[in-house]
């Protein structure tokens, strides 16, 4: 469970991580990147365990709410979904066809960017 909560928090990130100010952009690397305990980045920053808390608990509310509304991350899982899911359709169904594959796999580079 948490380690996908971690997962999730990472990927979010990734795709709002810009639209968080200075300080939550490096609570939340520091604790989600760097794996830095509360204790550790309150000793950084100097102010309390607490206050870490809290920043880092709103600013995982305010990442969810951009994702609520901007649907980025769930998009881009949908489409690796539906790119790996053509994938295996083809290697099934056209395993000589090079230039298919060739194709393919252009535009799975494209999709994972």
């Amino acid at each position: 469970m948490e380690i996908d909560k971690n997962n999730r928090m990472n990927s979010l990130f990734e795709f709002y991580g810009a639209l968080l100010t200075e300080k939550q952009h490096s609570y939340l690397a520091l604790y989600y990147g760097d794996d830095y305990s509360l204790g550790e980045i309150a000793t950084e920053f100097d102010v309390s365990r607490q206050a870490v808390y809290d920043n880092i608990r709103r600013t995982e509310a305010s990442l969810e709410e951009y994702e609520a509304k901007l649907h980025l991350l769930a998009n881009y899982q949908a489409q690796n979904q539906a790119v790996d899911q053509l994938v295996r359709y083809v290697h099934t169904a056209y395993p000589k066809d090079t230039k298919l594959s060739t194709l393919l796999t252009r535009v799975a580079d494209q999709a994972a960017r």
